[in-house]
């Protein structure tokens, strides 16, 4: 009776043995985890070790969901886990698990934990800053964040073992933090992105308690390395429900800072017309298992910020391309102080921005010489995306829509009439007249932003 109260009282407390539940008695199977999992689980057991699957993989096959990965969790040491595999390798510092490859699947394995205990193992804003701690698998499920991620599913039994409340909270549609809420989130700041993320693709509801500190705390996230909140963020917005996360961000603010100036953006009605648009086709793609760009995705995000920048440049007489790629730099500048973009993204961004004025160009050569660059098909959806939300002109998709797929005759008859050759001396003598703004595309035809 008294343990059924404070268990009332205390949400997320942690059992120190678990409630388990027995195949029949919840709809995970062996047969849903994939071959390179189980392979995993299978040696470990042999070996003398305990393996489970356990996180977002148990939560979603509980959701009836299909998992994108399977975690293991085992009481073995990385050092111990790393021989017993052909390939395998140990990485991190902050916290080191062991990624086992199996074929073309990456199974990756961590050690059970118990929480940090060192005065220096936080920052002065209580954020952890190493996790290397090992212990019991209650201690384990203690320090992992939420209580529907801190189920344990045992492939060789299919059992599940639960020490804080996940089924019963998965069965309610509930995402609940173990723990005090402020304290949790100030240990891991990432965890108020994840808790949006999660309910959003999970379909649950956000409990009242672990909610309510996150508009207060959300400044915290300007304490996270800029790496680590670009692969978060890639997480929210390749979800497949990149739309219905970014309004929840705003709910609960946390989208300012993130992206620089992302809610004035939204709050123009062609750029927020253009990002809802850019993210609809990219959750439809993740959901139909489509490849997508995170290059192609970060550029429609900040396109707006170059376009605005640019056109401000172009308004004081600065010339129009060396303008464009100033405009591309400065956005890129502020946005590495809070998200650490990849250089290699960077530059497949910055070739998408700068092939959009040269869509306007459709006389001689110079369409022929825009086909044949590598990043065409990248533009081109980027183009139809513009289109698509009002900033480009239709005829303009249209047209370069129709010239890729014609045949040769077809291109010439589409082509537009050069200048005669007096117009041209003269064009040359006042200097290149400036490109328009460039336009902006429809949703993309066949093939796809995202493999580019």
């Amino acid at each position: 009776m008294i343990r059924r109260l404070l268990a009332r009282l205390m949400p997320g407390r942690t059992r120190s043995s678990p409630k388990i539940y027995r195949a029949g008695e919840h709809n995970v199977q062996r047969g849903q985890i994939s071959r390179g999992a189980a392979t995993v689980a299978e040696k470990l057991h042999g070996a003398g070790y305990r393996a489970f699957i356990v996180g977002g993989a148990v939560r979603d096959l509980l959701l009836g969901m299909s998992p994108k990965d399977f975690d293991i969790a085992t009481d073995a040491t990385p050092e111990q886990v790393k021989p017993l595999f052909r390939r395998a390798f140990i990485i991190g510092r902050r916290f080191r698990l062991v990624h086992v490859h199996v074929g073309s699947e990456v199974v990756e394995v961590s050690t059970f934990r118990a929480a940090q205990t060192n005065v220096d193992s936080t920052d002065v804003h209580g954020r952890l800053l190493s996790d290397n701690v090992y212990g019991s698998q209650a201690e384990d499920a203690a320090r992992r964040d939420f209580t529907i991620n801190a189920l344990y599913f045992d492939p060789a039994t299919e059992q599940i073992w639960d020490y804080v409340g996940g089924v019963a909270d998965i069965r309610a549609r509930r995402l609940r933090l173990i723990g005090p809420p402020v304290t949790r989130y100030r240990e891991d700041p990432v965890r108020m992105l994840r808790a949006i993320r999660i309910a959003t693709k999970a379909q649950v509801a956000i409990d009242p308690k672990t909610a309510a500190p996150i508009g207060n705390l959300a400044g915290l996230i300007q304490n996270v390395p800029p790496a680590r909140l670009f692969e978060e963020m890639q997480r929210l917005l390749l979800s497949g429900h990149a739309v219905e996360t970014l309004k929840s961000l705003r709910t609960h603010g946390l989208s300012h800072g993130l992206l620089p100036l992302l809610d004035v953006i939204l709050e123009q009605p062609l750029g927020q017309k253009f990002i809802e648009v850019a993210l609809t086709s990219t959750d439809a793609r993740v959901r139909s298992d489509q490849a997508v760009s995170p290059a192609f995705l970060f550029a429609t995000l900040l396109w707006h910020e170059v376009l605005q920048s640019w056109t401000a440049a172009k308004a004081r007489d600065e010339k129009s391309i060396p303008a464009l790629f100033a405009a591309m730099d400065r956005v890129l500048e502020a946005q590495a102080k809070r998200i650490s973009i990849p250089r290699r993204l960077e530059a497949n961004m910055k070739e998408i921005w700068s092939l959009q004025p040269r869509f306007e160009q459709r006389t001689g050569a110079r369409p022929y010489r825009l086909l044949e660059h590598p990043r065409f098909r990248a533009a081109f959806d980027f183009l139809a995306l513009r289109g698509e939300s009002g900033e480009a002109p239709a005829a303009l998709v249209a047209w370069w829509s129709r010239f890729q797929d014609a045949d040769e005759v077809a291109r010439q008859a589409m082509l537009q009439p050069e200048a005669d050759s007096s117009q041209r001396r003269r064009s040359r003598g006042r200097g290149r007249k400036r490109n328009a703004e460039p336009p902006v595309a429809a949703v993309p035809p066949k093939g796809g932003e995202a493999s580019e």
